[in-house]
């Protein structure tokens, strides 16, 4: 399943390591950031309301 990568395993194998993680680390950017957002339009709209 897994291909023979040699004497290059090291390297490649961390370099997916990095991209997985970076991935991660941009999905709970986004998340949070969503959240935030979605939370300060709430507080707008409630201030806005009569």
């Amino acid at each position: 399943m897994i291909p023979d990568l040699g004497k290059y395993a090291t390297d490649v194998l961390s370099a997916y390591a990095i991209a997985i993680l970076l991935l991660v680390a941009l999905v709970a950017v986004s998340l949070r950031q969503s959240a935030k957002a979605r939370k300060a339009l709430q507080d707008a709209e409630q201030r806005a309301k009569p």
